[in-house]
């Protein structure tokens, strides 16, 4: 028995209803999401890339 998590289920409630306002047409919602990014990028947080943390264990047989 699995418990379905509410924040998946609002997730995809929100994909669905995205995909039928657009009729299934997934080259139209691709062109929506790419004006709402124009429209409110200024909203979005950029920060520099980090530097993935290495293994000890994985370093090492690099090394060797």
């Amino acid at each position: 028995m699995t418990t379905e998590d509410p924040i998946v289920a609002e997730t995809r409630a929100a994909r669905e209803r995205l995909v039928d306002q657009f009729g299934g047409d997934l080259d139209a919602l691709w062109q929506h999401i790419q004006q709402v990014q124009k429209e409110f990028g200024d909203r979005v947080v950029r920060r520099p890339p980090k530097r993935p943390i290495e293994h000890a264990g994985a370093l090492s047989k690099i090394r060797n």
